[in-house]
């Protein structure tokens, strides 16, 4: 059998799968002019964070990392001992790198600013989603999205350079600690994945133009919320199980969303009497995905609209959210437009 070890991308140009990420990012340099290399800096930035976090966490078990912290997050989520670690590796990687002028972090109660008059960015980032998940061995991830400031450089930072709708991202990515490490990111032309090789200390470009299946037979909600979902959830999951849809769930928002945007299926965490707004943060968790999923074919909503058009109006802004193969959340939303839930 012979093997071709080229793939094109979207342009037709093709990669060797040897390419590394530092690699691919010089190579798609010429996408962003205006940038002048410093958003493929930022990118190197994080992937070195992610690099360090990953070793945090293939250790947690060993150097007592793991477990709670002891304190809770503007959230009022309990925080873990890595939630404390990979929010500062992140916030010290962006903050030396020079191109971010300030960050938003789901471990922060305000935005930081760091006083950098040359910082083109602001990043907002959930450094370690399903923190909880450490102690058990199962899957956790990163998320974070870049927005391009909207005042001039050199000027203080303002909030409207923070509240920006996630259709003003240029850049969103995930990363995945797992069986392997993944960084997954797009930059508004296509999307691709990297896997880590610890061995060589490099991410190497493993999934090229990812697509995600336009239907699936998977879907993903945390079913023990049920007694508080609208009547039009509770339908729409019933009509999931009377098709045969296979039901699964890891809890950790990462983990859950990569596996439906490579197989195929939905994710659902919608509005609850508990929570009417949901619970996912808008800023750094569901703008992000939002938009590698609109890159890779697939959809988000809250339910009522596109999660990357809605205008943010706090920080810890919550939504919900529905995000996944195409069909599949064409179908839930038409089912769930309807809910009592979704319009208080």
């Amino acid at each position: 059998m012979k093997i071709n070890p080229y793939q094109p991308d979207q342009s037709g140009m093709a990669y060797s799968v040897g390419t590394t990420l530092d690699r691919f990012i010089k190579l798609k340099q010429s996408d962003f002019p205006f940038a002048s290399g410093e958003l493929s800096q930022l990118l190197r930035d994080i992937a070195l964070a992610a690099k360090i976090v990953n070793r945090e966490t293939n250790r947690a078990g060993l150097a007592n990392i793991g477990g709670a912290f002891g304190q809770t997050n503007i959230q009022g989520e309990e925080q873990q001992k890595l939630d404390v670690i990979a929010n500062i590796r992140f916030i010290r990687a962006l903050s030396k790198g020079g191109e971010v002028c300030a960050i938003v972090s789901e471990e922060e109660d305000s935005v930081i600013d760091l006083q950098n008059g040359s910082g083109k960015y602001v990043v907002a980032i959930d450094p370690l989603d399903g923190s909880s998940n450490i102690d058990v061995n199962i899957s956790i991830g990163t998320i974070f999205s870049i927005y391009r400031r909207k005042t001039p450089v050199g000027s203080p930072i303002q909030l409207e350079d923070i509240m920006q709708p996630g259709s003003e991202q240029v850049a969103a990515g995930y990363v995945l600690y797992g069986s392997s490490t993944m960084l997954v990111y797009t930059t508004g032309f296509g999307v691709n994945g990297f896997t880590y090789e610890a061995s060589l200390g490099e991410f190497f470009l493993s999934h090229p133009d990812i697509q995600a299946p336009k239907d699936g037979k998977i879907y993903s909600i945390n079913e023990g919320s049920e007694l508080e979902w609208s009547q039009e959830i509770k339908e729409y999951i019933l009509s999931c199980k009377q098709q045969g849809y296979s039901a699964r769930y890891i809890g950790s928002l990462v983990a859950d969303f990569h596996r439906n945007l490579l197989k195929g299926g939905i994710y659902l965490y919608p509005a609850t009497v508990k929570n009417p707004s949901g619970k996912l943060r808008l800023l750094y968790e569901a703008n992000a995905l939002a938009l590698i999923a609109e890159q890779a074919g697939a959809q988000a909503t809250d339910g009522n609209q596109r999660i990357l058009d809605i205008q943010p109006e706090s920080l810890h802004q919550r939504t919900p959210l529905i995000i996944g193969s195409s069909r599949m959340v064409q179908e839930a939303s038409t089912k769930i437009k309807s809910s009592t839930l979704q319009k208080s």
